[in-house]
């Protein structure tokens, strides 16, 4: 399996605004069969920051999500909010508990 975590700050003041799409874009991605995990989260030390940590299948499927016109739309629509661009890492899923298999 296939994960990102990534770090998403805010221009002050737009937090919830940006996490209002990164969770309707987790429900955009809820949908398709190869994504298995999409979490959004405030930073509890950090106003303006908030983490996603999504897991899929492979990699491809990750990257097919992202030519999805909704999910397009929704990056857009969050661009304005963000004080620059995103910071995060790709994960190899090695195991653990709650990823089923």
């Amino acid at each position: 399996m296939y994960a990102m975590t990534g770090k998403f700050i805010a221009q002050a003041g737009k937090r919830d605004q940006l996490i209002e799409i990164l969770k309707r874009a987790a429900n955009l991605v809820g949908q398709l069969p190869d994504c298995r995990l999409y979490i959004v989260s405030e930073d509890v030390s950090n106003e303006d920051h908030v983490w996603v940590f999504e897991m899929w299948e492979d990699k491809e499927a990750h990257d097919f999500s992202l030519k999805d016109d909704k999910i397009r739309a929704l990056i857009t629509e969050a661009m304005p909010l963000m004080g620059g661009p995103p910071d995060g890492v790709e994960l190899r899923v090695a195991g653990g508990y709650g990823i089923g298999g």
